[in-house]
């Protein structure tokens, strides 16, 4: 799949940050961006979005409870956390309860962010290529069961 095949959505709450992130990004993947979470629940609601980044501290929801919020619904994209604090605790939270697949510190490495996304992208295609394999012989299965029971097979 070519890059700009991927869907990416970005949120954070200040606006240079978006802005940058588009700026670098808008040519190599599809870029969708928020300034809340609010914002990005309204995008997942309407897009298909394979890889989301999100800025953990932010005015209403921080991105681990974002993230956490949109297990159920939006289980697919991979999640990707940038802050620009190390905080250990931030971490372990983003791993078990938010499922962030990387977590990242600002500043951001460009390349290294392309590069992850690439990589996070090549994890959702995997897992959908998977369901796809498992629904197809799920299906030959039940038809050959339908078979033998027929007495067709010998």
């Amino acid at each position: 799949m070519e890059e700009t095949n991927i869907n990416v959505l970005y949120i954070d709450d200040e606006p240079n940050n978006i802005n940058s992130f588009k700026a670098s990004f808008r040519r190599t993947f599809k870029v969708f961006t928020a300034e809340s979470a609010e914002e990005g629940r309204k995008i997942l609601a309407s897009e298909e979005v394979h890889v989301i980044l999100s800025d953990q501290r932010m005015p209403k929801e921080t991105g681990i409870e974002f993230f956490q919020s949109i297990l159920q619904s939006h289980p697919d994209p991979i999640r990707i956390l940038i802050t620009g604090y190390t905080d250990i605790n931030a971490v372990i939270d983003a791993i078990n309860v938010g499922q962030v697949y990387k977590y990242l510190t600002k500043p951001w490495n460009e390349e290294d962010i392309k590069n992850f996304i690439i990589k996070a992208f090549e994890v959702v295609d995997l897992r959908q290529k998977n369901r796809e394999l498992t629904e197809r012989l799920i299906d030959a299965n039940t038809k050959l069961e339908f078979l033998a029971r027929q007495g067709l097979l010998s």
